[in-house]
This record gives C-alpha cells, structure tokens and sequence, in this order.
C-alpha cells in the first residue's frame, strides 16, 4: 500500500499546491539543503522509521522530506488542530512520507492521528509539546518497545518532559532542543518575534503604531514579541512574575506592571508565558472595551476561554479567526485563533530562514539520538555544543560571512591563570 493510500488527509487533489510551498520553502532553507546533500549520500537514518509531530506546514514538511531523504521511514502529525495545511499534507502523502492529519479536526479525531501515528511503532520521534511522549507514557507503553529516543522542540514539551524524568518515568532520551542558545536567540526570539505579529496584522488588519500592547511573559519569545511591538511604534506594558526578567524588561526600555493594571490599557494583549490562565477573570472585569487578546503559547490554555464564556453575554464571529465577547455593561474583546498559537493558527508560522536553522538543529539532533542512544540515558539532554555551533556556521557559509580565528597564543593566553 501506497503512503497516499495509508495517509489520512482531507484532500489528495491539493497536492500540487502544496509541492509548490515546499519547494518555495526548500529554496529559502539553505542550511538543510546542505545537510540533505550529505544524507542523500550517505543514508544515516536507513532502516529507521520516524515518527513527527509538529505543526504540519511548509518548513516542517520539508524537514521531513530531508529526514525521509536520510534513509528513514518517516510518519507524520500535526500538534496543533489548527496549523496543519491540507495541502502540505496531500504533497508529502504523495512524496513517500505517511500522513495523518488535517485542519481543524474533531478532538478525538485529532487524538486518533497521533495514536495512528505511534501505532506505526517508530525507533525515533520529533515531538512539539510533548504530545507523542505523554500517550507513550501514560496510554499506550506497548507502542515505545523500538524507541530509542527522540527531540522536543517546544518550551512546553520540554517542561512535561523533565516533569517526567523527576518523576523517574522517562523511558528513553529527549533531546531538548528548544533549550539550544541558538534555538534561544533565532527562533524564540526573531521567530517568534515576527511571525505573531505577522498573524496578528493579517487577521485583523489593524494599525499597531500608538497603541499600547500588552506582552505577558518576558522569556526569549516575549522579549522577541515586545521587541517587533516597539519596532510597529506600539507603546509597550510587560508583565512578569520573575523579577530578574522584569528588571530586564525595566532596563530595556519597556514598561512593567501587574496584569491586572496592564489590562486596563492593553490595545493589544499577547500571552507567551506556557502557563495556564495568565489571561484571566480578574483581568476581564476591567479590560479595555476592544482589546484585542492572542496568545504565542503552545497549548490554548493561556487565556482563560471557560472563565471568559461565562462572563459575557453574547459571542460572534467578525471576521476570520477573530471571536467577539460582548459583557453586560457593554465592553467587547476580541480573540484571535481561538485562543491557539497566532502565529501557525492564523498564520504561517515563524520565517522560513529561522526555521532553516532550527530544524537543521532537529535533524542533526536526532542523528546524534540514533548514534548515540545507548550511552545517553533515559533524561532529558542539552543540545551538544557542536551541533549547535555547526548549524550557525552553516549559517553564516550559506551567506557568505566569514568570522575570525582565536590564535594558538590566544587560546593559550585564555587556558592560562598568568597574564
């Protein structure tokens, strides 16, 4: 049987339009154009099966194009109900790659494929919030009998994981590579940065300039999210519950305050903590009637939907993607996407150049699993510095920028305690 004949899809015939963004994407994604020469050569990953999920659009579909063109047998799934695009779908389906996904599935539909997808009892996994590893774990033990390992690629997946290794459950190594300080630095940061504002602007269409955004969370997405805010001419309010972070937020130029002032001001509101109910009850009752609230956090558990629903008296959709809350003294809010990912729900995800790097990070992370399994240990792993390091070389190869070289008297000079 045919991978388009065992792959669950919503439409086949939209194949060619999805070949057509994975080659747009393939053309911008020079750092994993190289490393596909070097596994088309070599084959690394042959006579391993494995398992993917990850938002399912251009950039991971061409990710998992390279890893198939590794030797591998690759099945894939979406993690998210809304990210996945059918015809992405379709064109790795008829590409030798096995697919169960689409947009906007039912949640035991959504569920189903990623069970389907383990069914499949893959060596390896590429998991994004930790998904794949929860139903291994807490569902279905039987299936991880050939698992040797896998990689995260999320802040939220990262933190069930270690949640699990504590616990001593862990059954396998994980390679975190959202921890990667290049991961950190590009894709959190400028990734993250650009593409919630590129979904914010796209679904409603609004002036960001003059007016106040609200960014909770000051980690490595919220400084990229409040950087962009700045750049838009947006004056901007962080909040914070680590007062290191708020300290930085002070000293970078941002104001910082509780939420439940900034809520008062918030034009816009973007949540990008992975933490449940920032976005809450208390903030409601005395948000600014037309705020506007998204969230850059994996899971839609940011803002509180349940508390919100029953606070107002009417709901309707405007516009795409865009939810309008009207509350009994008359005050309106607006959420985009559900309450899911802006970015990939009403977007396309972070830049295709950025996403070059980390799943150039994902895939060599994954070979150094399969190499390496048996003396890693069933824990949570940093990305080794060399693969981290290799990558923004490439990098700056596939730009043509070069960079200096430490002399031997230098090196010497910084081994040494003498002056």
């Amino acid at each position: 049987m045919s991978t388009a004949e065992k792959s669950i899809v919503a439409d086949l015939n939209l194949a060619a339009s999805g070949r057509l963004k994975l080659d747009w994407a393939r053309d911008h994604m020079p750092v994993l154009n190289r490393l596909r020469e070097k596994f088309i050569a070599e084959k690394p990953l042959a006579g391993q099966k494995v398992a993917i999920s990850l938002h399912l659009e251009a950039k991971t579909g061409y990710l998992a194009e390279v890893i198939r063109d590794a030797g591998a047998e690759v099945v894939i799934t979406g993690s998210n109900p809304l990210s996945t695009q059918d015809d992405i779908a379709a064109a790795l389906a008829v590409s030798n790659i096995t697919v169960f996904s689409k947009y906007n599935p039912s949640p035991e539909e959504y569920k189903d494929h990623l069970i389907k997808t383990l069914e499949t009892k893959p060596d390896l996994i590429i998991d994004d919030g930790g998904d794949l590893v929860t139903i291994l774990h807490a569902e279905r033990p039987e299936l991880m009998e050939n698992i040797r390992g896998g990689c995260e690629e999320t802040t939220t997946g990262i933190l069930r994981l270690r949640a699990l290794e504590k616990s001593g459950e862990l059954k396998f190594p994980m390679v975190a590579v959202n921890d990667a300080y290049s991961k950190f630095l590009f894709d959190n940061r400028y990734g993250t940065g650009q593409s919630v504002w590129d979904g914010i602007n796209r679904t409603t269409n609004l002036v960001v300039a003059g007016k106040t955004v609200v960014v909770i969370g000051y980690g490595w997405c919220g400084r990229g999210v409040a950087m962009r805010a700045k750049g838009l001419g947006a004056n901007v309010i962080v909040t914070e519950i680590d007062a290191i972070k708020a300290t930085e937020a002070h000293m970078d130029g941002f104001t910082v305050m509780p939420m439940v002032e900034a809520a008062k001001r918030g034009d816009f509101v973007v949540t990008t903590t992975g933490n449940k109910g920032v976005v809450a009850k208390e903030h409601f009752e005395v948000m600014k009637d037309g705020a506007i609230l998204s969230n850059a956090g994996h899971f839609n558990v940011e803002i509180d939907l349940e508390s919100l629903e029953r606070m107002t008296e009417k709901k309707r959709t405007v516009r795409k993607d865009i939810e309008e809350y009207t509350f009994a003294d008359g005050r309106k809010v607006f959420v985009l996407a559900e309450g899911r990912l802006v970015n990939l729900s009403a977007g396309d995800g972070h830049p295709v150049e950025i996403m070059d790097m980390t799943f150039a990070l994902q895939a060599l992370c994954l070979l150094h699993v399969h190499e390496k399994h048996a003396d890693l240990g069933n824990r949570v792993l940093d990305v080794p510095y060399s693969i981290d390091e290799q990558v923004s070389r490439f990098f700056l190869e596939a730009n043509d920028i070069q960079i200096d070289e430490i002399s031997e008297a230098q090196e010497a000079y910084l081994a040494s305690w003498e002056l």
